[in-house]
């Protein structure tokens, strides 16, 4: 890869990561957790009592999915700092520099991503 696409792709990491922290930030209403955040939001109200569950657990949701987003993005950046990033954490073999340009938090070349999934379904 040369060193102004790994740049750009790093770039363009460290402002997926920021964007991801401050919408957990806002999420959580500035909050220490997810468990205060939960009580602040949905503490006792006039709401009916399912509704409430159910945004509560949209809220974790997103909340859940960030997270892991995030910490993708957070290992691509180690990945970077180790020298290791556009190579497959399984095979070993470059990863598309197209597939980095789609999704810089990639970890596995298309093959070994298709392997993972046809195994561990979500």
């Amino acid at each position: 890869m040369k060193p102004d696409d790994l740049n750009a792709l790093r770039l363009r990491l460290l402002d997926m990561r920021h964007d991801l922290m401050a919408r957990i930030a806002q999420q959580r209403g500035g909050a220490v957790g997810r468990v205060e955040a939960a009580v602040e939001q949905f503490a006792p109200s006039d709401d009916e009592h399912a509704q409430t569950i159910t945004e509560r657990d949209l809220a974790f949701a997103i909340d859940e999915h960030e997270s892991a987003e995030l910490n993708a993005v957070q290992a691509a950046l180690v990945r970077v700092r180790e020298g290791t990033y556009g190579h497959c954490i399984d095979c070993g073999q470059s990863i598309a520099l197209a597939r980095l340009q789609a999704s810089p938090e990639a970890e596995r070349c298309v093959g070994c991503q298709t392997q993972q999934e046809r195994q561990h379904p979500h």
